[in-house]
């Protein structure tokens, strides 16, 4: 009886790792633009690589696009779908580019624990590369957001 009891157990358990996978393989795959990792690590740089597709964080102040203050576009790195405006960024002295808003449809809200507690993930709803986090604390004259972003996560193209 016991036997039968730990075979079923562990028959569960093992239907429930294959559940998930194929859960999360199927989130990957319904992005618009799709590549192989040898693909991505091609394309882009190294740094690029890391924030993009590893979820990473550049350093503080690293970036040229946080002091950028020309009119023009933000486009995603990887797959270059429009993701900000130049008219919703502002400084927020935090070493990042930030902007109070984003252009929504481009655009996915994830959850991240990987400090220890959640936090808002910004991904491109294009294809699903990570771009920063957003947090409560811009500007209250607007929409009170703050959408924290990695330079590296971002291509500018200026207002012709």
């Amino acid at each position: 009886m016991t036997s039968k009891i730990t075979l079923c157990l562990l028959a569960f358990s093992l239907w429930s790792c294959n559940s998930k996978a194929q859960t999360e393989t199927e989130k990957e795959t319904s992005y618009a633009v799709v590549k192989t990792d040898a693909e991505w690590k091609a394309q882009l740089s190294e740094l690029e690589y890391y924030v993009l597709r590893q979820a990473g964080t550049e350093r503080a102040f690293t970036s040229p696009l946080d002091k950028n203050d020309e009119p023009g576009t933000y486009h995603c790195k990887a797959c270059d779908v429009l993701l900000y405006e130049s008219e919703h960024k502002f400084d927020s002295g935090t070493g990042w580019p930030s902007f109070d808003r984003g252009v929504d449809e481009n655009l996915e809200l994830d959850v991240d624990y990987n400090v220890g507690y959640a936090r808002t993930e910004l991904k491109c709803g294009n294809c699903g590369s990570h771009l920063g986090h957003r947090f409560d604390d811009g500007p209250k004259n607007t929409t009170g957001k703050r959408h924290c972003i990695n330079g590296a996560a971002l291509r500018f193209k200026p207002k012709k």
